[in-house]
């Protein structure tokens, strides 16, 4: 394990401090057997730090009963059939995520946020990652607008030079904004933050997109070699063209599942954090990543398959796939142009 360094310690403080949690708030940290250990000791420190008292649980990671490979999805299975902790879990005021995968989009979230419980999720990152991307005061304000606006919009709109052409109807999508920590009770963040999304209701979503060399799948962490298309009818991918490897490799892997659902639409948005940086997946080790840094990368265009609790849809598949040098409009507003945030 690395040796814990001071600034990895302070952007855990700051963390903690912005959440503003109160001295008797109920503090549950959530961890699993193969959750990254340096993590849950920079978050124990800074907790301990400001005075903050906390109860661990700790649930042994579990397999997952399928064959494909389960990686990046934000919907941790490890609340499943645990019912005597989703009950502390509920009762808690806080808990601090550092399960693997996430619980974005976990079957029990909803459950838990609805009783007032708020969620911290820590993403599976090196703390390097982390404290170069540790939470900003100014990043709120920046995602705020950007909810503001999809939320009074009618129609999203994303096209590209490449062929990209989809629309989405945001009348009947919940938006909700990420900006790395939370302080209001029954809400999500997760840290890297950074991003507005938009998560459509059933028959939203529509149009083509073609994704390029340079794009990225985050599943796979891997940049696009080649070029892949998805045609899109009612949220559900339809057809997937391309000739090359990218497009082997997610066709085969989506059809793997069995599942329709894993084709559906789960969100979509872009990123705000100037921070993130591009070249993330080529400086690390795929260990020491889970790509959410890559989500919030300002600018892009950022589509997702799979789990869409607000649609009520499940499934274990799911590709974050980030896209370069889109336009974005609402309504008539251009929000991005070619990658570039206005």
């Amino acid at each position: 394990m690395d040796k814990i360094q001071t600034y990895w310690k302070e952007s855990f403080l700051e963390l903690v401090q912005l959440c503003k949690i109160k001295k008797d708030e109920k503090i549950i940290v959530l961890t699993e057997t193969i959750s990254r250990k340096i993590n849950f000791q920079l978050l124990e420190a800074a907790l301990k730090q400001s005075d903050l008292t906390f109860t661990h649980i700790d649930i042994p990671t579990k397999p997952y009963k399928l064959e494909p490979i389960i990686k990046s999805t934000g919907a941790s299975n490890i609340l499943d059939g645990e019912n005597q902790f989703i009950s502390k879990l509920k009762k808690s005021d806080i808990i601090f995520d550092l399960s693997k995968e996430g619980l974005m989009h976990s079957k029990q979230t909803k459950e838990i946020l609805s009783n007032g419980t708020r969620i911290m999720t820590i993403s599976d990152e090196h703390p390097e990652i982390l404290s170069r991307l540790k939470p900003e005061k100014k990043l709120k304000n920046l995602v705020k607008d950007a909810v503001s606006k999809c939320r009074n919009a009618s129609y999203m709109r994303i096209t590209s030079d490449a062929g990209t052409d989809l629309k989405i109807n945001m009348k009947k999508t919940n938006t909700v904004g990420v900006w790395g920590w939370t302080d209001r009770p029954g809400t999500l963040a997760h840290w890297p933050g950074g991003l507005v999304v938009s998560f459509p209701n059933s028959s939203c979503v529509n149009g083509r997109l073609v994704f390029q060399s340079g794009d990225i799948n985050l599943t796979f962490k891997k940049y696009f070699d080649t070029e892949v298309s998805f045609d899109i009818e009612n949220d559900f991918i339809t057809k997937i063209s391309g000739n090359g490897s990218d497009k082997k490799l997610i066709e085969k892997y989506l059809n793997s599942f069995g599942d329709k659902n894993a084709y559906a639409t789960s969100h979509v948005g872009w990123g705000l954090n100037n921070k993130s940086r591009y070249e993330a997946l080529t400086m690390y080790d795929k260990s020491d990543l889970n790509g959410t840094e890559l989500r919030a990368l300002s600018g892009c265009f950022l589509y997702s398959i799979g789990a869409n609790e607000f649609a009520n849809r499940y499934t274990d598949g799911h590709f974050d796939l980030p896209m370069m040098d889109c336009t974005i409009y609402l309504d008539d507003e251009m929000v991005v142009n070619k990658g570039e945030v206005i």
